[in-house]
C-alpha cells in the first residue's frame, strides 16, 4: 500500500504564511525607515 504523505500530516500553509508575516511586516517596515533615515542623511 503506497503511503500518501498529504493525509498524515496536516495543511500548514496558513502557519507558514502567518509566520511570514510575523518576520516579514516588521523587516519592510525597517528597511523602509532605514531607506527613509538614509536619504534624510545623505540629502541634507
Amino acid at each position: 500500500m503506497p503511503h500518501d504523505s498529504s493525509r498524515s500530516r496536516p495543511d500548514r500553509r496558513g502557519l507558514i504564511a502567518f509566520a511570514w508575516l510575523w518576520v516579514g511586516a516588521p523587516l519592510c517596515y525597517g528597511l523602509y525607515e532605514l531607506v527613509r533615515k538614509a536619504t534624510q542623511l545623505f540629502t541634507g
